[in-house]
């Protein structure tokens, strides 16, 4: 009763009312972490989606007199599934942790056919997909620009994403270069000036149009601006 008096007499002397803030509930906390997992993983081009799990239903939340914060521990790698700390920042405050499912959409390059070790990458033998890069725990490459007259260091079958790992050095033969043609037949070897018609690194196979008789043959790559014809 004393406390509606007092609220009357406050009221009558104009004095505005204290503000009762609400009371926390488990779905302040799941809001803040999804929030926050939403700005770290957004970008122009991704498509984000993240959902918090229920929390344990036998949980008290404490108020807290101040904004929640919202952080994820030791700044994991994008995985599917993550765990937010939501912690309440005041003197005498609390940190609870919330399970978050997490999907990132971005544009990834794919392969459009079987590339082999040592080839150059074009326009061609790649295609962009949009994929759940939460999934791709050896990463993706997503522009032309990333494999820009790299090799591969190793096969990528049709419908794989391109990683990084399996991009290998610069290449040693780009095309349009002006190389050296050399075929070798029972311990004589002929050299002959040629154009590459195709990029890759040492062991690659590319075609090479002769210079002199404007033949096209297929050669091997040797060494920087060296191919070897093929039989």
């Amino acid at each position: 009763m004393g406390w509606v008096r007092r609220c009357l007499l406050l009221a009558l002397l104009g004095t505005a009312l204290p503000t009762l803030a609400a009371p926390l509930s488990e779905a302040d906390l799941r809001a803040q972490a999804e929030r926050y997992v939403q700005q770290q993983y957004a970008a122009p081009g991704s498509r984000v989606e993240v959902k918090s799990e229920p929390l344990d239903p036998r949980l008290r939340i404490a108020d807290c007199p101040v904004p929640l914060s919202a952080s994820l521990p030791g700044r994991l790698r994008m995985t599917p599934r993550l765990s937010v700390l939501v912690r309440c920042p005041a003197a005498d405050g609390w940190t609870l942790r919330v399970p978050v499912t997490l999907h990132v959409w971005r544009q990834v390059l794919v392969a459009s056919r079987p590339l082999i070790r040592g080839d150059g990458i074009v326009a061609a033998d790649v295609h962009a997909e949009e994929r759940d890069v939460t999934h791709l725990p050896y990463g993706y490459i997503g522009r032309m620009d990333q494999v820009a007259e790299r090799s591969l260091a190793r096969p990528v079958a049709t419908g794989s994403v391109l990683t990084p790992g399996a991009l290998g050095g610069r290449q040693m033969i780009r095309a349009g270069d002006h190389v050296q043609l050399l075929a070798e037949l029972g311990g004589i070897a002929v050299r002959a000036d040629g154009v590459a018609l195709g990029s890759g690194d040492a062991g690659s196979r590319l075609r090479v149009r002769n210079g002199s008789s404007g033949r096209v043959v297929d050669a091997i790559v040797r060494a920087p601006g060296v191919v070897v014809a093929l039989p």
